[in-house]
């Protein structure tokens, strides 16, 4: 059984920094495409950042660059969104995906991915 598990959320204020991990069990992640996403209140879920199997391999959701960064961890089979400056637009449900092997699509797109964990819930404040 495959299982995705997010965990690091909190509340932080503005400017600080996060780092959420997702840690995988029945699929090797360093096989997988795996991708963060977020939903808001009332918003609909928007892509934050990939990685792929290479892991030199990795892009952001423009509102992310260069504040956030999606590494592996291949011995521990977890990913993490390592999150900086944030903003409190950025407050968010946070979930990881995974591909079951080598994705076969865009990977910014929800329907890549075969495999959900149950989130993290982020909030930033002012």
């Amino acid at each position: 059984q495959v299982r995705l598990v997010e965990s690091g959320g909190g509340l932080v204020q503005a400017g600080d920094s996060l780092r959420l991990s997702c840690e995988g069990s029945g699929l090797a992640l360093s096989l997988s495409a795996t991708g963060w996403f977020r939903q808001a209140p009332g918003k609909e879920q928007e892509f934050v950042a990939a990685i792929r199997r290479s892991s030199t391999s990795a892009f952001y959701a423009d509102s992310v660059r260069g504040r956030f960064t999606v590494s592996r961890d291949r011995p521990k089979n977890t990913v993490y969104l390592q999150m900086e400056s944030l903003k409190p637009e950025d407050t968010a449900v946070y979930y990881c995906a995974a591909t079951f092997g080598l994705s076969n699509g865009d990977e910014s797109k929800a329907s890549t991915y075969n495999f959900w964990g149950q989130g993290t819930q982020v909030t930033v404040s002012s």
